[in-house]
Protein backbone atom coordinates (compact mmCIF):
# COMPACT_ATOMS: atom_id res chain seq x y z
CA UNK A 1 0.00 0.00 0.00
CA UNK A 2 1.46 3.39 -0.99
CA UNK A 3 1.02 6.67 0.91
CA UNK A 4 -0.96 9.44 -0.80
CA UNK A 5 -1.36 13.00 0.43
CA UNK A 6 -4.72 13.30 2.11
CA UNK A 7 -6.27 14.83 5.17
CA UNK A 8 -6.94 12.55 8.10
CA UNK A 9 -10.49 11.25 8.21
CA UNK A 10 -12.14 11.90 11.53
CA UNK A 11 -15.42 10.32 10.51
CA UNK A 12 -16.62 7.75 8.01
CA UNK A 13 -17.07 9.14 4.47
CA UNK A 14 -20.40 9.30 2.65
CA UNK A 15 -21.49 5.89 1.38
CA UNK A 16 -22.16 5.94 -2.38
CA UNK A 17 -20.13 2.90 -3.36
CA UNK A 18 -18.76 -0.32 -1.94
CA UNK A 19 -16.74 0.32 1.26
CA UNK A 20 -12.99 0.19 0.68
CA UNK A 21 -10.46 -1.29 3.09
CA UNK A 22 -6.72 -0.74 2.83
CA UNK A 23 -4.45 -3.49 4.11
CA UNK A 24 -0.84 -3.48 5.33
CA UNK A 25 0.56 -6.96 5.98
CA UNK A 26 3.87 -7.28 7.83
CA UNK A 27 5.92 -10.21 9.11
CA UNK A 28 6.23 -13.86 8.12
CA UNK A 29 4.26 -16.00 5.64
CA UNK A 30 2.04 -17.18 8.50
CA UNK A 31 0.91 -13.58 9.02
CA UNK A 32 0.40 -13.27 5.27
CA UNK A 33 -2.04 -16.20 5.39
CA UNK A 34 -3.89 -14.47 8.24
CA UNK A 35 -4.19 -11.37 6.04
CA UNK A 36 -5.52 -13.47 3.17
CA UNK A 37 -8.21 -14.98 5.40
CA UNK A 38 -9.34 -11.58 6.64
CA UNK A 39 -9.41 -10.14 3.14
CA UNK A 40 -11.29 -13.17 1.81
CA UNK A 41 -14.03 -12.66 4.41
CA UNK A 42 -14.24 -8.92 3.74
CA UNK A 43 -14.39 -9.42 -0.03
CA UNK A 44 -17.14 -12.01 0.41
CA UNK A 45 -19.15 -9.32 2.21
CA UNK A 46 -18.77 -6.78 -0.57
CA UNK A 47 -15.79 -4.76 0.64
CA UNK A 48 -13.27 -3.60 -1.94
CA UNK A 49 -9.52 -3.69 -1.26
CA UNK A 50 -7.83 -0.34 -1.75
CA UNK A 51 -4.20 -0.08 -2.94
CA UNK A 52 -3.70 3.42 -1.45
CA UNK A 53 -4.40 5.16 1.81
CA UNK A 54 -6.14 7.95 -0.08
CA UNK A 55 -8.85 5.74 -1.59
CA UNK A 56 -9.40 3.61 1.54
CA UNK A 57 -12.22 4.29 3.98
CA UNK A 58 -10.33 2.41 6.68
CA UNK A 59 -6.96 0.64 7.00
CA UNK A 60 -6.12 -2.67 8.69
CA UNK A 61 -2.48 -3.15 9.74
CA UNK A 62 -1.42 -6.75 10.41
CA UNK A 63 1.66 -6.43 12.62
CA UNK A 64 4.71 -8.47 13.57
CA UNK A 65 6.14 -8.51 17.09
CA UNK A 66 8.78 -11.23 17.00
CA UNK A 67 11.87 -9.06 17.59
CA UNK A 68 12.38 -5.41 18.51
CA UNK A 69 13.11 -4.40 14.92
CA UNK A 70 9.78 -5.91 13.85
CA UNK A 71 7.97 -4.08 16.66
CA UNK A 72 9.48 -0.78 15.51
CA UNK A 73 8.51 -1.47 11.90
CA UNK A 74 4.95 -2.28 12.95
CA UNK A 75 4.59 0.84 15.08
CA UNK A 76 5.94 2.95 12.22
CA UNK A 77 3.48 1.35 9.78
CA UNK A 78 0.58 2.10 12.14
CA UNK A 79 1.77 5.70 12.40
CA UNK A 80 2.01 6.01 8.63
CA UNK A 81 -1.52 4.64 8.18
CA UNK A 82 -2.84 7.07 10.80
CA UNK A 83 -1.05 9.99 9.18
CA UNK A 84 -2.31 9.28 5.68
CA UNK A 85 -5.74 7.87 6.45
CA UNK A 86 -6.65 8.36 10.11
CA UNK A 87 -8.94 5.34 10.60
CA UNK A 88 -6.87 2.29 11.56
CA UNK A 89 -7.55 -1.18 12.99
CA UNK A 90 -4.53 -3.13 14.25
CA UNK A 91 -4.15 -6.90 14.42
CA UNK A 92 -1.36 -9.49 14.41
CA UNK A 93 1.36 -10.56 16.82
CA UNK A 94 2.06 -7.10 18.23
CA UNK A 95 -1.66 -6.86 18.96
CA UNK A 96 -1.09 -9.40 21.72
CA UNK A 97 0.56 -6.50 23.56
CA UNK A 98 -2.00 -3.73 23.01
CA UNK A 99 -0.39 -1.50 25.60
CA UNK A 100 2.66 -1.09 23.34
CA UNK A 101 0.43 0.06 20.49
CA UNK A 102 -1.92 2.28 22.49
CA UNK A 103 0.92 4.02 24.30
CA UNK A 104 2.25 5.34 21.01
CA UNK A 105 -0.95 5.39 18.95
CA UNK A 106 -3.94 5.82 21.28
CA UNK A 107 -6.16 6.94 18.37
CA UNK A 108 -6.36 3.53 16.65
CA UNK A 109 -9.93 2.24 16.36
CA UNK A 110 -9.31 -1.30 17.60
CA UNK A 111 -6.47 -3.66 18.56
CA UNK A 112 -6.76 -7.44 18.26
CA UNK A 113 -4.24 -10.25 18.65
CA UNK A 114 -2.95 -12.71 16.03
CA UNK A 115 -5.34 -15.04 14.16
CA UNK A 116 -8.35 -13.17 15.58
CA UNK A 117 -10.11 -13.11 12.21
CA UNK A 118 -13.65 -12.70 13.55
CA UNK A 119 -12.63 -9.83 15.84
CA UNK A 120 -10.99 -7.97 12.98
CA UNK A 121 -14.00 -8.40 10.71
CA UNK A 122 -16.34 -7.36 13.51
CA UNK A 123 -14.26 -4.22 14.10
CA UNK A 124 -14.45 -3.39 10.40
CA UNK A 125 -18.23 -3.89 10.53
CA UNK A 126 -18.48 -1.53 13.51
CA UNK A 127 -16.50 1.28 11.91
CA UNK A 128 -17.34 0.67 8.24
CA UNK A 129 -20.60 -1.27 7.87
CA UNK A 130 -20.84 -3.55 4.82
CA UNK A 131 -23.10 -2.70 1.90
CA UNK A 132 -24.47 -6.02 0.72
CA UNK A 133 -24.50 -6.43 -3.03
CA UNK A 134 -24.92 -9.91 -4.55
CA UNK A 135 -22.71 -8.96 -7.47
CA UNK A 136 -19.92 -7.64 -5.27
CA UNK A 137 -20.16 -10.57 -2.89
CA UNK A 138 -19.13 -13.15 -5.48
CA UNK A 139 -15.71 -14.59 -4.68
CA UNK A 140 -13.53 -17.27 -6.26
CA UNK A 141 -13.48 -20.52 -4.26
CA UNK A 142 -9.77 -20.17 -3.38
CA UNK A 143 -10.45 -16.80 -1.71
CA UNK A 144 -8.26 -13.69 -1.77
CA UNK A 145 -4.52 -14.30 -2.01
CA UNK A 146 -1.60 -11.90 -1.66
CA UNK A 147 0.89 -14.11 -3.49
CA UNK A 148 1.30 -14.53 -7.27
CA UNK A 149 -1.21 -16.86 -8.90
CA UNK A 150 1.24 -19.75 -9.28
CA UNK A 151 2.19 -20.28 -5.61
CA UNK A 152 0.42 -20.12 -2.28
CA UNK A 153 1.13 -20.62 1.40
CA UNK A 154 -0.81 -23.38 3.13
CA UNK A 155 -0.98 -22.86 6.88
CA UNK A 156 -1.63 -26.13 8.71
CA UNK A 157 -1.70 -25.01 12.33
CA UNK A 158 -1.59 -22.10 14.75
CA UNK A 159 0.56 -21.68 17.84
CA UNK A 160 3.44 -23.68 19.25
CA UNK A 161 4.12 -25.91 22.26
CA UNK A 162 7.86 -25.22 22.37
CA UNK A 163 9.29 -22.84 24.92
CA UNK A 164 12.45 -21.55 23.27
CA UNK A 165 14.01 -19.00 25.58
CA UNK A 166 14.40 -16.30 22.90
CA UNK A 167 10.84 -16.55 21.54
CA UNK A 168 7.45 -15.22 22.65
CA UNK A 169 5.36 -16.73 19.85
CA UNK A 170 3.54 -19.19 22.20
CA UNK A 171 2.54 -16.25 24.39
CA UNK A 172 1.27 -14.37 21.34
CA UNK A 173 -0.32 -17.17 19.31
CA UNK A 174 -1.04 -19.78 21.98
CA UNK A 175 -0.39 -23.51 22.09
CA UNK A 176 -0.32 -25.73 19.01
CA UNK A 177 -3.71 -25.96 17.31
CA UNK A 178 -3.58 -28.15 14.19
CA UNK A 179 -6.21 -27.90 11.50
CA UNK A 180 -8.01 -31.17 10.66
CA UNK A 181 -6.23 -32.93 7.80
CA UNK A 182 -9.31 -33.14 5.58
CA UNK A 183 -9.84 -29.38 5.92
CA UNK A 184 -6.22 -28.68 4.95
CA UNK A 185 -6.38 -31.04 1.98
CA UNK A 186 -9.61 -29.53 0.67
CA UNK A 187 -8.01 -26.09 0.80
CA UNK A 188 -4.96 -27.40 -1.04
CA UNK A 189 -7.23 -28.96 -3.66
CA UNK A 190 -9.04 -25.65 -4.22
CA UNK A 191 -5.73 -23.83 -4.60
CA UNK A 192 -4.47 -26.30 -7.17
CA UNK A 193 -7.76 -26.09 -9.08
CA UNK A 194 -7.29 -22.31 -9.19
CA UNK A 195 -3.90 -22.64 -10.90
CA UNK A 196 -1.45 -22.87 -8.00
CA UNK A 197 1.64 -24.85 -9.01
CA UNK A 198 3.55 -24.69 -5.72
CA UNK A 199 2.22 -25.17 -2.19
CA UNK A 200 4.41 -23.86 0.63
CA UNK A 201 3.43 -25.60 3.86
CA UNK A 202 3.88 -23.34 6.90
CA UNK A 203 3.23 -23.31 10.64
CA UNK A 204 5.24 -22.58 13.78
CA UNK A 205 6.29 -26.24 14.06
CA UNK A 206 5.35 -28.27 11.00
CA UNK A 207 6.81 -31.53 12.34
CA UNK A 208 4.45 -31.41 15.34
CA UNK A 209 1.36 -31.23 13.14
CA UNK A 210 -1.48 -33.31 14.59
CA UNK A 211 0.06 -34.13 17.97
CA UNK A 212 -2.48 -31.89 19.73
CA UNK A 213 -5.31 -33.76 17.98
CA UNK A 214 -3.84 -37.16 18.84
CA UNK A 215 -3.61 -37.75 15.09
CA UNK A 216 -7.40 -37.71 14.64
CA UNK A 217 -8.65 -39.18 11.39
CA UNK A 218 -10.26 -37.51 8.41
CA UNK A 219 -11.49 -38.50 4.96
CA UNK A 220 -10.38 -37.04 1.64
CA UNK A 221 -10.88 -38.39 -1.86
CA UNK A 222 -12.51 -41.51 -0.45
CA UNK A 223 -9.58 -42.46 1.75
CA UNK A 224 -8.90 -42.25 5.47
CA UNK A 225 -6.00 -40.05 6.60
CA UNK A 226 -4.60 -39.17 10.02
CA UNK A 227 -3.90 -35.61 11.12
CA UNK A 228 -0.22 -36.41 11.07
CA UNK A 229 2.84 -34.79 9.47
CA UNK A 230 3.78 -37.74 7.25
CA UNK A 231 0.19 -38.39 6.13
CA UNK A 232 -0.16 -34.75 5.17
CA UNK A 233 3.02 -34.90 3.08
CA UNK A 234 1.84 -38.07 1.32
CA UNK A 235 -1.58 -36.62 0.53
CA UNK A 236 -0.26 -33.28 -0.72
CA UNK A 237 2.24 -35.17 -2.86
CA UNK A 238 -0.67 -36.74 -4.75
CA UNK A 239 -1.86 -33.37 -6.07
CA UNK A 240 0.76 -33.18 -8.82
CA UNK A 241 2.27 -29.81 -7.82
CA UNK A 242 5.42 -28.71 -6.04
CA UNK A 243 5.08 -29.17 -2.28
CA UNK A 244 7.65 -27.31 -0.16
CA UNK A 245 7.89 -27.84 3.61
CA UNK A 246 8.93 -25.03 5.94
CA UNK A 247 9.64 -24.78 9.69
CA UNK A 248 10.38 -28.49 10.11
CA UNK A 249 11.93 -29.34 13.48
CA UNK A 250 14.34 -32.32 13.31
CA UNK A 251 12.27 -34.77 15.34
CA UNK A 252 13.04 -38.46 14.65
CA UNK A 253 9.93 -39.01 12.50
CA UNK A 254 11.20 -36.48 9.97
CA UNK A 255 13.41 -39.30 8.67
CA UNK A 256 10.27 -40.86 7.15
CA UNK A 257 9.86 -37.82 4.91
CA UNK A 258 13.13 -38.33 3.06
CA UNK A 259 11.79 -41.39 1.23
CA UNK A 260 8.92 -39.29 -0.13
CA UNK A 261 11.42 -36.72 -1.34
CA UNK A 262 13.61 -39.33 -2.98
CA UNK A 263 10.51 -40.67 -4.77
CA UNK A 264 9.59 -37.20 -6.04
CA UNK A 265 6.30 -36.93 -4.12
CA UNK A 266 7.35 -33.69 -2.41
CA UNK A 267 10.22 -31.34 -3.17
CA UNK A 268 13.61 -32.47 -1.81
CA UNK A 269 13.78 -29.33 0.33
CA UNK A 270 13.82 -29.04 4.11
CA UNK A 271 13.64 -25.77 6.00
CA UNK A 272 14.92 -26.65 9.49
CA UNK A 273 15.64 -23.87 12.02
CA UNK A 274 18.77 -25.35 13.63
CA UNK A 275 19.60 -21.95 15.25
CA UNK A 276 23.10 -22.93 16.46
CA UNK A 277 25.78 -25.61 16.39
CA UNK A 278 26.94 -25.52 20.00
CA UNK A 279 25.11 -27.94 22.34
CA UNK A 280 25.62 -25.55 25.25
CA UNK A 281 24.03 -22.63 23.39
CA UNK A 282 21.17 -24.80 22.15
CA UNK A 283 20.50 -25.88 25.73
CA UNK A 284 20.31 -22.23 26.83
CA UNK A 285 17.98 -21.58 23.90
CA UNK A 286 15.78 -24.49 25.07
CA UNK A 287 15.60 -25.76 21.51
CA UNK A 288 13.50 -28.90 20.91
CA UNK A 289 15.45 -31.89 19.56
CA UNK A 290 18.70 -30.07 20.36
CA UNK A 291 20.28 -33.30 21.58
CA UNK A 292 19.81 -35.08 18.24
CA UNK A 293 22.97 -35.89 16.29
CA UNK A 294 22.01 -33.60 13.46
CA UNK A 295 25.23 -33.91 11.45
CA UNK A 296 24.88 -37.70 11.27
CA UNK A 297 21.24 -37.39 10.28
CA UNK A 298 22.04 -34.84 7.57
CA UNK A 299 24.56 -37.30 6.13
CA UNK A 300 21.95 -40.06 6.20
CA UNK A 301 19.34 -37.85 4.54
CA UNK A 302 21.70 -36.90 1.73
CA UNK A 303 22.74 -40.51 1.20
CA UNK A 304 19.08 -41.44 0.77
CA UNK A 305 18.15 -38.33 -1.27
CA UNK A 306 21.21 -36.78 -2.96
CA UNK A 307 19.12 -33.92 -4.40
CA UNK A 308 18.09 -32.73 -0.93
CA UNK A 309 18.40 -28.99 -0.30
CA UNK A 310 18.73 -27.87 3.32
CA UNK A 311 17.89 -24.36 4.46
CA UNK A 312 18.21 -23.04 7.99
CA UNK A 313 18.42 -19.95 10.14
CA UNK A 314 20.83 -19.20 12.97
CA UNK A 315 21.28 -16.73 15.81
CA UNK A 316 24.69 -15.31 16.64
CA UNK A 317 25.52 -13.37 19.78
CA UNK A 318 23.04 -15.23 22.00
CA UNK A 319 23.54 -14.38 25.70
CA UNK A 320 26.61 -16.14 27.06
CA UNK A 321 27.91 -17.18 23.62
CA UNK A 322 31.69 -17.48 23.99
CA UNK A 323 34.24 -17.33 21.22
CA UNK A 324 34.69 -21.09 21.56
CA UNK A 325 30.95 -21.67 21.20
CA UNK A 326 30.87 -19.44 18.15
CA UNK A 327 33.78 -21.43 16.71
CA UNK A 328 31.69 -24.57 17.30
CA UNK A 329 28.93 -22.99 15.22
CA UNK A 330 31.30 -22.23 12.34
CA UNK A 331 32.71 -25.76 12.47
CA UNK A 332 29.20 -27.22 12.51
CA UNK A 333 28.22 -25.08 9.52
CA UNK A 334 31.29 -26.21 7.58
CA UNK A 335 30.55 -29.85 8.37
CA UNK A 336 26.83 -29.57 7.54
CA UNK A 337 27.38 -27.80 4.19
CA UNK A 338 23.89 -26.31 4.24
CA UNK A 339 22.64 -24.99 0.92
CA UNK A 340 20.66 -21.96 2.10
CA UNK A 341 21.38 -20.08 5.32
CA UNK A 342 20.00 -17.03 7.07
CA UNK A 343 21.37 -15.39 10.21
CA UNK A 344 20.15 -12.96 12.85
CA UNK A 345 22.00 -11.11 15.57
CA UNK A 346 20.34 -11.86 18.90
CA UNK A 347 17.90 -9.16 19.93
CA UNK A 348 16.05 -9.12 23.28
CA UNK A 349 12.30 -9.57 22.95
CA UNK A 350 9.96 -8.27 25.61
CA UNK A 351 8.75 -11.19 27.72
CA UNK A 352 11.37 -13.69 26.50
CA UNK A 353 13.10 -15.88 29.10
CA UNK A 354 16.50 -15.26 27.49
CA UNK A 355 16.40 -11.67 28.74
CA UNK A 356 17.23 -12.96 32.21
CA UNK A 357 20.40 -14.74 31.04
CA UNK A 358 23.72 -13.22 32.02
CA UNK A 359 26.68 -12.18 29.88
CA UNK A 360 24.87 -10.54 26.98
CA UNK A 361 27.18 -10.23 23.98
CA UNK A 362 28.14 -6.61 23.11
CA UNK A 363 26.70 -5.31 19.80
CA UNK A 364 30.15 -4.85 18.26
CA UNK A 365 31.00 -8.50 18.94
CA UNK A 366 27.62 -9.58 17.57
CA UNK A 367 28.26 -7.64 14.38
CA UNK A 368 31.73 -9.14 13.96
CA UNK A 369 30.42 -12.68 14.46
CA UNK A 370 27.54 -12.05 12.07
CA UNK A 371 30.01 -10.93 9.39
CA UNK A 372 32.22 -13.99 9.89
CA UNK A 373 29.23 -16.32 9.85
CA UNK A 374 27.79 -14.88 6.64
CA UNK A 375 31.18 -14.96 4.91
CA UNK A 376 31.47 -18.66 5.72
CA UNK A 377 27.87 -19.33 4.64
CA UNK A 378 28.37 -17.44 1.35
CA UNK A 379 31.50 -19.42 0.55
CA UNK A 380 29.67 -22.71 1.17
CA UNK A 381 26.73 -21.57 -0.95
CA UNK A 382 29.02 -20.51 -3.80
CA UNK A 383 30.77 -23.89 -3.83
CA UNK A 384 27.52 -25.84 -3.78
CA UNK A 385 25.94 -23.76 -6.54
CA UNK A 386 29.04 -24.05 -8.72
CA UNK A 387 28.54 -27.83 -8.70
CA UNK A 388 25.22 -27.32 -10.49
CA UNK A 389 26.77 -25.63 -13.54
CA UNK A 390 26.26 -27.83 -16.59
CA UNK A 391 23.23 -29.60 -15.12
CA UNK A 392 19.67 -29.44 -16.41
CA UNK A 393 16.81 -28.67 -14.09
CA UNK A 394 13.16 -27.69 -14.07
CA UNK A 395 12.34 -24.21 -12.79
CA UNK A 396 9.17 -22.28 -11.99
CA UNK A 397 9.09 -18.75 -13.46
CA UNK A 398 8.17 -15.96 -11.05
CA UNK A 399 8.47 -12.96 -13.37
CA UNK A 400 9.55 -11.86 -16.84
CA UNK A 401 10.80 -8.35 -17.63
CA UNK A 402 12.72 -7.11 -20.67
CA UNK A 403 13.16 -10.69 -21.87
CA UNK A 404 14.85 -11.79 -18.64
CA UNK A 405 13.03 -14.36 -16.56
CA UNK A 406 13.46 -14.75 -12.82
CA UNK A 407 12.76 -18.35 -11.87
CA UNK A 408 13.29 -20.78 -9.01
CA UNK A 409 14.39 -24.37 -8.89
CA UNK A 410 13.25 -27.01 -6.42
CA UNK A 411 16.04 -25.70 -4.18
CA UNK A 412 14.65 -22.16 -3.97
CA UNK A 413 11.73 -20.92 -1.87
CA UNK A 414 10.26 -17.54 -2.86
CA UNK A 415 11.54 -14.38 -1.17
CA UNK A 416 14.15 -16.08 1.03
CA UNK A 417 16.38 -18.15 -1.27
CA UNK A 418 18.26 -17.51 -4.50
CA UNK A 419 16.91 -17.45 -8.05
CA UNK A 420 17.70 -18.79 -11.50
CA UNK A 421 18.12 -15.96 -14.02
CA UNK A 422 17.27 -16.74 -17.64
CA UNK A 423 18.71 -14.08 -19.97
CA UNK A 424 16.56 -14.92 -22.99
CA UNK A 425 13.09 -15.82 -21.73
CA UNK A 426 11.63 -16.55 -25.14
CA UNK A 427 7.90 -17.10 -24.83
CA UNK A 428 7.77 -18.26 -21.22
CA UNK A 429 5.60 -16.30 -18.80
CA UNK A 430 5.25 -15.96 -15.04
CA UNK A 431 3.79 -19.16 -13.64
CA UNK A 432 5.26 -21.40 -16.34
CA UNK A 433 7.52 -24.34 -15.71
CA UNK A 434 10.63 -24.39 -17.90
CA UNK A 435 13.61 -26.67 -18.42
CA UNK A 436 16.99 -24.95 -18.30
CA UNK A 437 20.67 -25.76 -18.45
CA UNK A 438 22.70 -24.03 -15.75
CA UNK A 439 25.45 -21.97 -17.37
CA UNK A 440 26.74 -19.89 -14.45
CA UNK A 441 26.63 -19.33 -10.69
CA UNK A 442 27.34 -16.74 -8.01
CA UNK A 443 27.25 -16.82 -4.23
CA UNK A 444 23.47 -17.22 -4.10
CA UNK A 445 22.02 -17.35 -7.63
CA UNK A 446 22.26 -19.39 -10.82
CA UNK A 447 22.16 -18.42 -14.49
CA UNK A 448 20.38 -20.67 -16.96
CA UNK A 449 19.38 -20.95 -20.59
CA UNK A 450 16.26 -22.54 -21.97
CA UNK A 451 16.60 -26.03 -23.44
Amino acid sequence: MTPAATRARAAAPPRRRAPRVGFVSLGCPKALVDSERILTQLRSEGYEVSPTYDSADLVVVNTCGFIDAAVDESLDAIGEALEHNGRVIVTGCLGARPERILKRHPQVLKVTGPARYEEVVSAVHAHLPPAHDPFLDLLPPQGVRLTPRHYAYLKISEGCNNRCSFCVIPAMRGRLASRPIDEVLREAERLVAAGVKELLVISQDTSAYGTDRRYAGGEWRGRKWQTRFIDLARALGSLGVWVRLHYVYPYPHVDELIALMAAGSVLPYLDIPFQHGSPAVLKRMRRPAHAENTLARIAQWRAQCPELTLRSTFIVGFPGETEDEFAELLAWLEAAQLDRVGCFKYSPVEGAAANALTHHVPPAVQEERYRRFMERAAAISARRLEMRVGRRMRVLVDSVAQREAIARSAADAPEIDGVVRIADAGRIRAGDFADVEIVGSSAYDLAGRLV
